[in-house]
């Protein structure tokens, strides 16, 4: 008896685009937020928040591996590239660049419009956060006292640190330390397999983070931080579509245009997922398939999700300082104003690429003086404007690399000129087994 291997005889489902099915669950997630708050529908509210907290969770769960071993394997991997040390430092040159322009944004936009006026908020509706941070934590949070913790703990800037130390000293090694980066390699594509199975359900992730968001604050509370999250929401676009074209356009010398079409499936998964190291694998994805180099974008993509945040360490904190300072009644100078650019440009690697800013946003008042308890003014309204804070990151962690590759005539500019599909699409279909790697 014969099998026939036939396959025209079946035909698959017409597929629904990615960004169809991300935009079907952030509508449906209104609109069952609005349902559940207005019906007092308690278990629907219940509902849409496991269902945003699996999706979190699953993404968390692949933080602190991912992040060692993918910066091991990229900083090894800078052996492959001619020029690493100048390539390592222009791209750290640009995210301090791009940083500064950001927190300007955000200081400009903060200054004209007054944040904290008009909200009806006082200090006393604020609270001490659980955690803070400050530069003496900082800068002496950056090494563990062992190697267990900060993988327990999910401190990403203390597992960074272990990861460029382990790096480092394979690239020492050499040959020696091939078989531990054979093994790193391995486990960084499964990792990264797995990771790509969690992305396929962020249209249910939409859902139940948007959601849980409407049903559990309403409308309401965005109408009282009005003005805070519309600042936040212009600064963060106005880097997205002002600056970052204008970066691409008249110093890299390419189709903005072009950056933004390969680049759409990060920013639309990093909008409704809200982690810049949970993204990290597409972005890494689209920023190959924009022309950057494969060598060079596996280290700068995995080095910018962990330190490169537009969004949360710059525009975010820059706005929610003046905004904090209003409320408490507390007088700005230029030189805190000054200091704000240095936090924003400096310690932008304290928010290490998870949902949240609060640990950035603690740095920034601590270093200030105003007092902390006016986190807990911003805390209700964190998961709305860390949507587009997040977005901001990953696409600041794409351009820059494209930037570099593209001064420094790395760039395949006919990929670039020619990118059209969607990744997601393409990747998952190949993850299936519908379309041959080779085709994609």
């Amino acid at each position: 008896m014969s099998v026939s291997t036939n396959t025209k005889s079946f035909r698959l489902p017409i597929r629904v685009p990615f960004w169809v099915q991300i935009l079907a669950g952030l509508f449906l997630g209104v609109l069952l937020g609005w349902l559940g708050r207005s019906q007092d529908v308690t278990w629907l509210v219940t509902a849409l928040e496991r269902t945003g907290g699996i999706f979190i969770g699953l993404l968390k769960l692949a933080v602190a591996p991912l992040v060692f071993f993918a910066i091991l394997v990229s900083i090894t991997n800078l052996r492959k590239v001619n020029n690493a040390a100048r390539l390592a430092s222009r791209t750290l040159l640009w995210f301090l660049i791009t940083s500064l322009i950001a927190v300007t944004v955000g200081l400009v936009i903060g200054l004209l419009t007054n944040p904290g006026a008009g909200t009806g908020l006082t200090p006393a509706d604020g609270g001490k956060p659980e955690k803070s941070g400050s530069w003496l934590d900082f800068l002496t949070g950056i090494v563990p006292t062992d190697v267990i913790t900060p993988f327990t703990e999910l401190n990403v800037l203390q597992i960074v640190f272990l990861a460029a130390v382990a790096g480092i000293a394979a690239l020492q090694l050499g040959e020696k330390a091939q078989p531990i980066l054979t093994l790193s390699e391995s486990v960084l594509e499964l990792l990264q397999k797995a990771l790509w199975w969690v992305i396929r359900l962020a249209p249910l992730g939409t859902l139940g983070l948007i959601g849980n968001a409407i049903a559990t604050y309403g409308w309401d509370l965005i109408g009282q931080y009005a003005t805070f999250t519309a600042d936040v929401y212009i600064g963060c676009l106005i880097i997205l579509f002002g600056v970052y074209p204008a970066l691409l356009a008249g110093v890299a010398k390419v189709n903005p245009v072009q950056f933004f079409k390969g680049a759409w499936p990060a920013i639309q998964l990093a909008f409704v997922s809200r982690s810049s190291v949970g993204t990290m694998p597409l972005t890494q994805k689209v920023t190959e398939r924009l022309g950057v180099p494969k060598e060079y974008a596996s280290f700068a993509v995995p080095f910018g999700a962990t330190t490169k945040m537009d969004g949360c360490a710059a525009v975010y904190p820059a706005i929610a300082a003046i905004f904090v300072a209003q409320i408490f009644d507390v007088p700005l100078g230029v030189g805190d104003y000054l200091l704000i650019a240095f936090v924003s440009v400096v310690g932008s690697a304290a928010t290490a690429g998870l949902t949240g800013a609060t640990v950035m946003l603690t740095l920034t008042l601590s270093t200030l003086g105003l007092p902390l308890e006016g986190v807990g003014l911003l805390l209700a309204i964190d998961p709305i404007v860390d949507m587009i804070r997040t977005a901001t990151n990953v696409a600041g962690q794409a351009l820059v690399p494209v930037v570099v590759s593209a001064r420094e005539g790395l760039l395949d500019r006919d990929a670039y000129d020619s990118v059209h599909s969607s990744p997601v699409d393409t990747t998952l279909a190949e993850e299936s087994g519908r379309v041959p790697a080779a085709a994609a």
